[in-house]
């Protein structure tokens, strides 16, 4: 008869509170960043179909949704306008009356410090032609002309309160650009996250009916091109350079060799989007059965931070958060 094994991983599986004493990776309330879009126009929050749960919110239902968020205990929330009008330069997105800058002196009155506030800095949800800068004559996105509008909305929303700049639009040297209109300005202590590794994803498409996108084409001549690994840390390290606080990741789920590369090496905190397409995946499957839903979500979420993600933006952040405090 075998004496059988002397090294037995098992030991430290056989019951939950061994489990949970040696785990390797925690999630934490803190870390969680809850993505929210805000809707010019509408008096009731309108629900995004194709992300159920998820919703258009107007200036009231943002309010409440924020201060949940806030009682919740997750990190931030990072705001989305949704315009009434759209026209070629984005106007709406320096309007001081335009309904981010709106949003977001909201949200800071409602929750002041007790939530990072985050806006996103892009002109995708404002230009009729729905990429993320202004084009040229020949229509094609003109990287320096759109550097130049990227300039004028950070004032306007660092001067809207926001406490940091997501610069979402892959443009060349737009971290740089940033960074030094908001110190010319007197904004020094307006933090920026460098959507760093942006890549040109399928996964997007959730989002693109919750902000009512008219983009026509696509954006692979700014955002990274899937199979690209070396590239995505290479955009990391050139927005560290150029002064970014915080460094992301985007999509997670495909990208988390680009995560943990990104994890590796740099200095500042990386973050990861765990965008629309990969909320609505698992939502869709729960639905019917296929998988349990909340195990799926947390083991997703954990997914992302075992890869290196110090925070992660996902859509259940209020809720998993309540999972947290009531194991």
């Amino acid at each position: 008869m075998s004496d059988g094994p002397t090294i037995r991983p098992r030991r430290l599986r056989s019951t939950p509170a061994m489990r949970r004493l040696v785990a390797e990776t925690r999630l934490h309330a803190a870390e969680l960043v809850l993505p929210m879009f805000v809707r010019e126009g509408v008096s009731e929050p309108v629900p995004i179909t194709s992300m159920p749960g998820v919703m258009n919110h107007s200036l009231d239902s943002l309010r409440r949704a924020v201060t949940e968020a806030a009682e919740a205990g997750i990190g931030g929330v990072m705001l989305f306008g949704i315009p009434s009008h759209k026209d070629a330069i984005g106007s709406g997105a320096t309007d001081d009356d335009g309904i981010l800058n709106v949003a977001t002196r909201a949200v800071i009155e409602e929750v002041g410090t007790s939530l990072v506030v985050q806006t996103d800095l892009c002109l995708d949800e404002f230009t009729d032609h729905g990429h993320c800068g202004v084009l040229d004559a020949r229509g094609r996105v003109d990287n320096d002309a759109s550097l130049e509008r990227y300039r004028d909305m950070a004032i306007a929303q660092a001067s809207a309160g926001s406490h940091l700049l997501g610069l979402s639009g892959m443009m060349d040297g737009q971290v740089a650009a940033v960074r030094d209109v908001l110190d010319r300005n007197g904004f020094t202590d307006t933090a920026i996250l460098g959507y760093a590794a942006k890549y040109a994803s399928a996964f997007y498409g959730p989002f693109r009916e919750a902000v009512q996108s008219s983009l026509e084409g696509d954006r692979r001549s700014y955002q990274l091109d899937p199979g690209n690994r070396r590239e995505g840390l290479r955009e990391v390290m050139l927005d560290v350079e150029e002064g970014a606080d915080v460094v992301m990741v985007k999509p997670a789920m495909s990208y988390l060799d680009v995560l943990a590369d990104a994890a590796a090496v740099s200095p500042v905190p990386v973050w990861a989007y765990q965008v629309s397409g990969e909320y609505s995946m698992i939502e869709a499957a729960a639905a019917n059965g296929w998988i349990d839903r909340r195990r799926a979500i947390e083991e997703s979420v954990v997914g992302i931070k075992r890869a290196g993600a110090d925070a992660v933006l996902t859509y259940w952040a209020t809720e998993l958060a309540g999972w947290l405090r009531r194991p």
